[in-house]
């Protein structure tokens, strides 16, 4: 395959992140301390190398990025301060833009002002779709499910879990195409992608790698609890909110035993947790991957933590038996979490929890038709 050259590529990267590519004089140091290097994925060396000679398309077709879990072993380490572990980061940002099809991720990522702003905009949307289409006010009590009727709300999830669906199924496509089709020289038989399909449920619900990265690393191994318990809390809620709304939104309150409200102090619970650890954590600049934040590093943990918030808020004044304070919380809250979920989820940095372990999948089925093609092979002669 002819390598095609760009020397814009190297500054466009420049706008996803930190890192001193420029002053990588690739001696390996990198690539010697990391513990998932490989012959076939000797990052994040190669990485660096391609990007300071402009090949766009190797990287753009490249799984490397999405195998580090920035550990920080090779920026502290590196001799010339180029911060390898940030590079590999600004690399995933930048593939998360070219996986998806529409530009809203390269916005995001390189305009603060076009992802504030689109939230800002999402979220007055539904505030105004709040005050003129609402539901009769009762003041005497609360009555959530006059004001916001469930079915009317449960209709509305459907149509974000249509969208989300799209728009992540087409992106994953575009993954597919890039590190799968192009460029790719082996056969792959299609059973392959259904034998080695337990490699990405595994993955997406344990990031499993990340844990054997860390081990004997007992500060960074609980950094990983931590973002276990944050994808835990996060994925329940988003299960709640589309399949069991009718559960959770209602006006009768359940008692302290009720699996209702102990499903929803959980994640409330983790999710306020590892939110708060993220902004905490940036803001001491303690572990190697807080040293460098880009906007989209700050923007998704204090939107969940907000969300969480308004959501602890909303429920405390049902509890309390304050009508106007709970209706009007509750809109707040659908307020952020429309563009949390909307436009964080496919464009943004949320993205990455599908990315990472299907980069994991096609690993595993890339090296598995290696190993079918060269069993399939005739022996050589004597």
């Amino acid at each position: 395959m002819t390598i095609r050259l760009d020397p814009t590529f190297l500054r466009e990267l420049q706008e996803y992140g930190e890192g001193g590519f420029s002053e990588c004089f690739n001696c390996g140091n990198c690539t010697a301390i990391c513990p998932y290097t490989s012959d076939d994925y000797p990052f994040p060396r190669n990485m660096i190398r391609l990007v300071q000679i402009g090949g766009r398309e190797k990287v753009r077709g490249s799984i490397d990025p999405w195998l580090c879990y920035y550990c920080g072993d090779c920026s502290e380490t590196c001799p010339r301060g180029a911060e390898p572990g940030e590079i590999m980061m600004s690399l995933r940002r930048w593939l998360t833009a070219q996986y998806d099809w529409t530009g809203l991720a390269r916005k995001f990522y390189t305009s603060e002002v076009w992802e504030i702003g689109s939230m800002v905009v999402l979220g007055l949307l539904v505030i105004l779709t709040a005050v003129f289409f609402h539901a009769p006010i009762v003041t005497d009590r609360v009555e959530l499910n006059t004001f916001a009727p469930v079915e009317f709300i449960h209709t509305a999830d459907w149509i974000m879990a249509g969208f989300l669906v799209f728009f992540i199924t087409t992106n994953v496509l575009r993954m597919h195409k890039f590190i799968m089709r192009d460029g790719v020289n082996e056969r792959i038989p299609l059973k392959l992608y259904l034998t080695e399909a337990w490699h990405l449920v595994v993955h997406f619900a344990t990031q499993k790698r990340w844990a054997q990265c860390e081990e004997g690393k007992a500060k960074r191994n609980w950094s990983w609890i931590a973002h276990m318990l944050l994808v835990s809390g996060y994925v329940l809620m988003l299960v709640i909110i589309i399949f069991f709304l009718k559960w959770f939104q209602v006006d009768e309150i359940y008692p302290i035993w009720h699996p209702q409200r102990w499903l929803g102090y959980y994640a409330t619970i983790v999710l306020v947790f590892g939110a708060a650890r993220a902004i905490i954590g940036r803001i001491r600049k303690t572990l190697q991957m807080h040293r460098f934040s880009h906007p989209s590093d700050w923007i998704f943990p204090v939107l969940l933590l907000v969300v969480t918030l308004t959501g602890i808020f909303q429920h405390t004044f049902r509890y309390l038996g304050l009508p106007l304070a709970t209706y009007y919380t509750y809109v707040v809250h659908l307020a952020f979490v429309a563009p949390m979920l909307i436009l964080e989820v496919p464009f943004g940095k949320w993205s990455h929890l599908y990315y990472r372990p299907l980069a994991v999948y096609f690993e595993r089925i890339r090296a598995r038709a290696k190993e079918v093609a060269l069993v399939g092979q005739p022996a050589a002669a004597d």
